[in-house]
């Protein structure tokens, strides 16, 4: 079960235990409400009994992610009882309640003035905030070194197995203007990888039309090509998740053959079958897909790929899964993540005929992600005697452990080091590869 985020305690002000759960995109929140409570006074309290009153920031996108949830609510309920409850999870207020009476409020996603609203009720702000106590980029829950970008909420996509919409609305693209604002205060603040995240990254803009504001005496619209262009220039890697691959996708390429953005896209294909495809409501022309990916990497030849898939969606056969298994061979993506479908309440897909049988979901599972064992082991052998650049994340008495262009945080694989030297967390290091294995790459520092 996750602990409570912690600073260090200021003897008077009120003190607010904080859980976060779920993705990248929920962290965003929480970070942006703890940077308001921070501005107010309070502080983050190490522990539960410490606090005054504890927020669970819940997922709500699976029925997993629920349950832990529900065990995130009552670990805070036995070890505190003042509790708050936010997040996805939160837009199902009566089974919340039902499971635990005494919560103090729940409310859904992105509701920020509804859980600080909450948090003044239960334990009043001090009189005078503390403005000079807060950096311009924020309180965040990541290292220093890296910070993710959100720039949009919502998705105006209706894919049968998803009930993001449900939780988070339509698409709700922030002005250009305003994300550019936010990702130079988080340059500034020391972080050197902007992680681009929102729930359709290529979408972005769609819903304002493109407009245009104004940025450094010039206008920049509200588009992913013209966004990433200026994101290019503020001196810090620049990757990019949940980008769908619709057309204007091929206008990236030139900003990473450039070095303006990172050589990396994660695209959630979801599956290759195209009967699969089309009962998830999924674009259903893999074939296309392939070629645009050989298209890609002639443009981009050291482009990285991630991607996910769900495995035991209903109606799929033995015949469908061997396409996708087929599929991946032929694709060799770079990091590739997989998921047992989930029945999940709400969703359209709960309807459909066909349910396939858990030990069958767990066999599916094994097999894939097998056989893109082999498929990464074969990719990343071929990056033996590269020199990439390299941002160090740990480093401790065995080394130092580090990501390349291809290596998203905690999703993807590492780049290892077995003699740290003076090397420190957040530094960028040129290193040459001597070995891989299936997931992860180990490296020698290129002497300066």
């Amino acid at each position: 079960m996750p602990k409570p985020v912690a600073e260090r305690a200021a003897s008077n002000a009120p003190k607010v235990g904080f859980v976060s759960l779920g993705c990248a995109k929920a962290l965003v929140d929480s970070e942006r409400i703890l940077t308001r409570l921070r501005a107010e006074g309070y502080v983050i309290s190490p522990d539960y009994d410490g606090a005054d009153v504890v927020v669970v920031n819940t997922c709500g996108f699976l029925d997993s992610a629920k349950a832990e949830s529900l065990d995130a609510i009552g670990e805070a309920m036995a070890e505190n009882g003042r509790v708050i409850v936010t997040g996805c999870f939160g837009v199902e207020d009566r089974r919340i309640r039902d499971s635990f009476p005494g919560v103090l409020a729940v409310t859904g996603p992105h509701q920020y003035d509804a859980v600080v609203n909450a948090i003044h009720a239960a334990a009043p702000a001090p009189h005078a905030p503390f403005l000079d106590l807060v950096p311009r980029a924020g309180l965040r829950l990541t290292p220093p070194h890296y910070a993710y970008l959100k720039i949009s909420e919502g998705c105006h996509n209706r894919c049968s197995f998803c009930i993001i919409p449900q939780l988070r609305g339509d698409l709700a693209s922030r002005p250009a203007a305003d994300v550019l604002a936010e990702a130079e205060a988080l340059v500034e603040g020391g972080a050197k990888e902007l992680l681009v995240i929102s729930q359709d990254t290529s979408a972005y803009g769609l819903d304002l039309k493109y407009t245009a504001s104004d940025w450094r005496g010039s206008p920049v619209k509200a588009r992913l090509t013209e966004l990433c262009d200026a994101l290019g220039s503020l001196g810090a890697w620049v990757r990019l998740h949940y980008v769908y691959p619709y057309p204007h996708v091929d206008e990236l390429l030139p900003l990473m053959a450039e070095g303006k953005i990172l050589p990396y896209l994660d695209i959630p294909f979801q599956h290759a079958s195209l009967s699969v495809l089309k009962a998830m409501r999924r674009p259903a022309n893999q074939e296309k897909t392939l070629e645009t990916i050989r298209r890609w990497r002639e443009a981009v030849p050291d482009l990285g790929l991630r991607s996910t898939f769900i495995v035991g969606f209903p109606g799929e056969t033995e015949e469908d899964f061997a396409v996708l298994l087929d599929w991946l061979r032929e694709a060799k993506l770079t990091r590739v993540g997989c998921f047992k479908y989930e029945n999940v309440e709400g969703a359209p897909s709960r309807a459909l005929d066909g349910q396939v049988p858990e030990d069958v979901k767990a066999e599916r599972f094994a097999r894939l992600m097998e056989v893109q064992r082999e498929v990464s082991a074969a990719v990343l052998a071929g990056q033996v005697g590269k020199t990439i650049d390299v941002i160090i994340d740990e480093v401790d008495e065995d080394g130092a452990t580090g990501r390349g262009p291809w290596d998203a945080p905690e999703i993807d694989g590492s780049v290892l080091f077995e003699d740290a030297g003076d090397m420190e967390p957040g530094d960028m290091v040129r290193a040459t590869i001597i070995e891989a294995d299936d997931y992860d790459l180990w490296a020698e520092p290129v002497a300066e």
